[in-house]
């Protein structure tokens, strides 16, 4: 496939470069406008009930830049966006709880599958199934162009804490606020030549499963099986059902996930080329670049996947900013293991 610099590389670039004055200028009364739709009270109580559920059957669809999105919306449609972000492996029923309490509150709520999984589709057989940090952050800013979404409020975990942090300091002018699980997660291709000790590399076995042919057939001939043993590690004292495990093990039957995946973990490995559209942004981001829009991030006292510790991190965030940690044995799914603690650290920061 052609690398070069396209039309689409530099309109991006001139969107990331220009883009800050102009539309800051024009989202300032449209946000004042949407918060003051928003209901006073704000707090997720045990007897917060939702207006309507979202359906997770018969998700909508809409074309955006690469990729025809598959994605949930509920609440009303004049309501301040928010978007909830997922990550690996898990799907968009992370949220599953999280967004009829929001709704319920007068936000219109929007979970996108990403690439790869459920039923997001590439439009061009001949696009390459990138996973590289900076062509998943630009497909949110792609769907939030298609559905004519100038400034929204962003929440993830995992991959989705990735994007939300990456669209944070690339485009601050489209954010609000943030939820951020498990902090700071912007990396490098730098960064991951660095060893690390043994007990934290072990961590990471997967990766290095990844990086091999044998690991990459290996994922994809037993996806499903890989993803619930990392659902274990990941959250050892979360007890999940068999039906809520299938839910979501059927957004990884996704022609392209496989693909998306591998190249993902091995471009972080610096081991897989990334594109040349995206080359600016990831040297932007390889500078590691604070994060000033109003954020929360949150921490489960039981995640047993890789994460940094919050001191790390806390610099990082120069904006107004609090930290959670979620106990009772809350896992790296925290959205789906602490729904209403998820829901209302969405709730305050947009008070903040």
């Amino acid at each position: 496939m052609d690398m070069s610099f396209s039309t689409r590389s530099v309109d991006l670039l001139r969107r990331r470069l220009i883009g800050t004055a102009a539309m800051a200028t024009a989202t300032l009364p449209l946000a004042a406008l949407l918060a003051s739709k928003v209901q006073a009270s704000n707090a997720v109580t045990s007897t917060s009930k939702p207006q309507s559920e979202p359906s997770f059957v018969n998700p909508k669809q809409i074309r955006a830049g690469l990729l025809d999105i598959s994605y949930i919306e509920t609440g009303p449609s004049d309501g301040l966006p928010i978007l909830l972000l997922h990550g690996w492996p898990y799907d968009i029923h992370s949220f599953e709880e999280v967004a009829p309490l929001l709704a319920s509150k007068g936000y219109r709520v929007i979970i996108p599958s990403l690439r790869g999984y459920g039923g997001t589709r590439f439009v061009s057989d001949e696009v390459v199934r990138n996973g590289q940090p900076s062509a998943l952050a630009l497909d949110v800013i792609d769907l939030m162009d298609a559905l004519k979404i100038e400034k929204a409020v962003l929440a993830g975990f995992d991959w989705g804490a990735r994007t939300a942090n990456i669209i944070s300091v690339l485009w601050p002018q489209r954010v609000q606020a943030m939820v951020s699980v498990s902090g700071y997660l912007i990396g490098s291709q730098e960064a991951g030549k660095t060893p690390l000790p043994p007990k934290t590399e072990l961590a990471w076995w997967y990766q290095f499963y990844f990086a091999t042919e044998r690991g990459r057939l290996g994922y994809d001939k037993y996806r499903k099986e890989f993803a619930k043993l990392i659902w274990q590690l990941a959250s050892p004292q979360w007890k999940f059902e068999d039906a809520t495990f299938s839910r979501s093990a059927a957004s990884f039957d996704n022609p392209d996930h496989v693909a998306v995946v591998i190249h993902n973990y091995r471009w972080r490995l610096g081991i897989a080329d990334g594109e040349s559209q995206y080359a600016e942004f990831e040297r932007q981001l390889a500078a590691f670049p604070v994060v000033t829009v109003p954020t929360i991030t949150m921490e489960g006292d039981a995640n047993g996947a890789p994460h940094p510790e919050p001191p790390s991190y806390r610099n990082k965030f120069t904006g107004k900013y609090s930290h959670r940690l979620i106990r009772g044995g809350v896992g790296h799914n925290l959205p789906q293991e602490a729904p209403k603690e998820f829901a209302q650290a969405v709730l305050d920061v947009i008070q903040t």
